[in-house]
C-alpha cells in the first residue's frame, strides 16, 4: 500500500488554473491535477464547516479501521444524492467495508465519500452529527423514504 501526500490548497488553485486554459493548451499535468481533484468533494454541516472527503467507487473502496463515510447516489449528469452519513466504528477494517458496501447496495449507492481527519471516536461522531443535520432537512422524512 502507497500513500500520497496531497495539498488541497495547490490542488484547487490548480484546479482553477485548468478551467481557464484553454482546451488546446491543456498538458498532461494539468489533465492529472483535474482527475486528482475529481477524487476530493467537500460536504458541509450544519455549523458552516466543511469536510473533504475521498471518493470511491462502491466496488473501489478500499477496507478501512475508522472513520465517517457517505454513502451517494451519483446520476449520469453528475448530480450527487446523499443516501447515508455514517461513522466506520467497527475495529475491523475488513468488517467495517463490508458494512458500507452491504448498506450502499441496499440504498442503491455507486460512491462511496470517506472523512478519515477526525482526531477521535468523539469528534468522528460529531462531524457525522453535523453533515446530518447539515444535509438532511428532516431526519424522520429521510428515514423512512431510504427504508425498503
Amino acid at each position: 500500500m502507497s500513500a500520497r501526500i496531497i495539498n488541497l490548497a495547490e490542488a484547487r488553485a490548480s484546479r482553477a488554473k485548468a478551467r481557464m486554459i484553454r482546451i488546446d493548451e491543456t498538458s498532461s499535468q494539468t489533465d492529472n491535477d483535474a482527475a486528482l481533484m475529481q477524487r476530493f468533494q467537500f460536504w458541509t454541516g450544519a455549523s458552516g464547516r466543511r469536510y473533504v472527503h475521498t471518493i470511491y467507487t462502491l466496488l473501489d473502496c478500499p477496507a478501512l479501521s475508522a472513520g465517517n463515510y457517505m454513502l451517494v447516489r451519483r446520476d449520469e449528469a453528475g448530480q450527487r444524492a446523499i443516501m447515508e452519513i455514517g461513522y466506520l466504528s467497527a475495529t475491523s477494517p475488513s468488517l467495517n467495508l463490508a458494512d458500507v458496501r452491504q448498506r450502499g447496495a441496499t440504498l442503491g449507492a455507486n460512491e462511496v465519500h470517506i472523512h478519515l481527519l477526525a482526531e477521535s471516536p468523539r469528534e468522528a461522531l460529531r462531524i457525522e452529527f453535523d453533515l446530518k443535520c447539515g444535509n438532511f432537512d428532516d431526519m424522520a422524512a429521510h428515514a423512512s423514504a431510504t427504508q425498503h
